[in-house]
């Protein structure tokens, strides 16, 4: 049996987490559980002025749903041809034996799909007896966040934390800290100058990045080894700078050789906003601060 689970599922939050590991369930030791995604996000093709920040790359979206149990991944490009196509077309494409080839279909609440978004989950359903398959809709999963009250588990809540430098916030609905990824490119070295020599990592455009300012993080390198680390996001206004730029130093370390290597950075918690100082010598007080700051949090 072939149980597929459709969505966005971008950030593959823990709601999503649930959607998978409910397929993984239904499918059984023999059958299969499928995850159908989209790319690019529906929004940016259907209204590209108002398209979200992503939470993931592509490749790690994958990588993510397969570690939430998924046997198979399935990524449906998102073009206007499969914007336009009704609700039965869609549908059809579900049970398609050259494709998705679904006996179940396990679909949040608010799932919307074809032309305008004019079906819903009472429409698939329907759809699904002609079909012969079934349809499993699962409620939305809210749950009590400390000094938020209750909250849907959303990417859209993850996008509101993270914009706002609450990166607790975001982790409690991840399940993980938010990452960002991407290769190590050559910078200034200024870093390296003021004794502290950071990683530059070019993030790939689109992605969710935190306020400028300085967080206690990690860097997760080739091997996916995790290292304790001070995160700088923001433009360096300190030198004129104005390019905006993500970069980490791994505390302790000034042997690392990361050029080229792609990395990700894991955001833990942010530990001040963008500063600019009277002196570089006042700078460098500071950036040690942040070091034991961040060292301090991240061996609690």
């Amino acid at each position: 049996m072939r149980v597929a689970t459709i969505g966005n599922f971008d950030g593959v939050h823990r709601g999503h987490q649930g959607l998978v590991g409910r397929a993984v369930r239904r499918a059984g030791d023999d059958g299969s559980a499928v995850v159908v995604t989209f790319d690019p996000h529906p929004v940016s093709v259907l209204r590209p002025d108002r398209a979200p920040a992503r939470l993931t790359t592509l490749d790690r979206r994958i990588a993510l749903l397969e570690r939430a149990g998924a046997d198979e991944v399935i990524v449906l490009p998102f073009t206007p041809q499969l914007a336009a196509q009704t609700p039965a077309e869609f549908a059809r494409l579900l049970r398609d034996p050259e494709g998705i080839n679904a006996d179940v279909v396990i679909v949040g609440r608010n799932f919307r799909f074809g032309k305008r978004a004019a079906g819903d989950v009472e429409t698939l359903t329907e759809l699904g007896r002609d079909l012969v398959f079934a349809v499993d809709v699962v409620d939305l999963v809210a749950e009590e966040i400390p000094g938020r009250g209750s909250v849907i588990l959303s990417s859209t809540y993850v996008r509101d934390r993270i914009a706002e430098g609450d990166m607790r916030g975001a982790k409690a609905v991840l399940g993980r800290p938010h990452r960002l990824e991407g290769p190590v490119i050559e910078g200034d070295r200024r870093g390296r100058e003021l004794g502290y020599p950071t990683a530059n990592v070019e993030v790939e455009p689109g992605l969710a990045v935190p306020p400028e300012g300085v967080y206690a993080g990690y860097l997760a390198a080739g091997d996916d080894t995790r290292l304790p680390a001070a995160i700088s996001v923001g433009t360096n206004p300190q030198f004129g700078g104005h390019e905006m730029r993500v970069e980490a130093y791994v505390i302790g370390r000034d042997d690392l050789d990361l050029y080229d290597t792609h990395v990700g950075l894991e955001f833990v918690e942010r530990l001040r906003g963008q500063q600019v100082f009277p002196r570089v010598d006042a700078l460098v007080e500071q950036m040690s601060r942040d070091v034991a700051a961040a060292s301090a949090l991240l061996d609690g």
